[in-house]
């Protein structure tokens, strides 16, 4: 068990992950926690972050800050994604190295695996074929520090290991049109067809397209055992094996908001890869086991949207 006493910087700590991150260790009694917000520490900046790395120290830091977006932001912004998301991981990866920490967590994305990828998708199964070209540039990112968390691992034989949840949702989530994924807009789509007395939705893509869900305080879990007891230098996923098609998930959310009209598809808009769900044996032997069930968390994810 990491030392309380010991600094762990939580990186992206008002994120979706991040948050739930910080919860987690702060309820386990874990004080001396280091965080920034994007007003305070600009990632993109190297100078910035490594005068960070300079002054405080930390000996663990927990990678979870990104630049993230549903399928449209994905492919409004391909070059943002690539960009922005490179200079965060690099700056953050590096300055953890030069400075010696004790243990980094990189916490990547499903997307990194390749778009035909055999299911579910085992560790071994990265770089194997072309990343979905829908949202190609966050994959490129993604894969690109996986390989420097690997190589720094290799190299110096430091701690540097990567994680990759599968669809994380829950409290903190966007729900703005392009930063939002499945769930959260979902949610507030049905939410304001509710609202308005809309007698129909109109969604992207056919419905058939097949996630696997996992919510955040599960990840939050994961994230702190995975700090704790894993030091291997491979990746290792954290799914929760539910798995459903975008049109189930619709009416499971149309239940949870009380809609009652018709949601339609437009299948001229794509569905992005057409399945990926993990294979997390690997984790579930360690002792991990997720907590919250779909329906449960979405109920959760919908009373958090209310609130805001």
């Amino acid at each position: 068990m990491i030392d309380k006493k010991s600094k762990t910087y939580i990186v992206g700590h008002n994120g979706l992950i991040g948050s739930a991150i910080l919860r987690k260790y702060i309820g386990e009694g874990y004080g001396n926690l280091l965080t920034k917000t994007r007003q305070e520490l600009d990632l993109t900046n190297q100078c910035k972050v490594e005068e960070l790395f300079k002054k405080e120290k930390p000996d663990y830091v927990i990678l979870s800050a990104a630049r993230v977006g549903g399928i449209k932001a994905n492919m409004t912004y391909p070059a943002e994604f690539i960009y922005e998301n490179l200079m965060i991981q690099n700056n953050v990866i590096w300055s953890a190295f030069k400075y010696k920490i004790k243990k980094l967590m990189y916490i990547a994305c499903g997307c990194a695996y390749p778009t035909n990828s055999t299911q579910p998708m085992r560790e071994e199964y990265l770089l194997t074929g072309p990343p979905e070209p829908t949202n190609e540039g966050f994959a490129i990112a993604k894969i690109a520090g996986l390989k420097l968390c690997e190589k720094i691992y290799t190299e110096y034989g430091m701690k540097f290991v990567s994680c990759i949840p599968t669809n994380t949702y829950g409290e903190n989530d966007h729900f703005d049109e392009l930063r939002s994924h499945a769930i959260p807009a979902l949610l507030k789509k049905i939410h304001n067809a509710k609202k308005s007395n809309s007698p129909a939705i109109t969604l992207f893509g056919t419905g058939k397209a097949e996630r696997e869900f996992i919510y955040v305080d599960d990840i939050a879990e994961a994230v702190f055992l995975l700090m704790n007891v894993y030091e291997k230098n491979e990746v290792i996923n954290i799914g929760s094996g539910e798995a459903l098609r975008i049109k189930e998930l619709a009416q499971i959310i149309r239940k949870v908001v009380g809609y009652s009209g018709k949601i339609l598809y437009d299948t001229s808009k794509p569905d992005g890869m057409l399945k990926r769900t993990l294979d997390s044996s690997k984790i579930k032997q360690l002792g991990f086991s997720c907590r919250v069930p779909l329906l449960e968390g979405i109920e959760r994810t919908y009373n958090y949207f209310l609130r805001i």
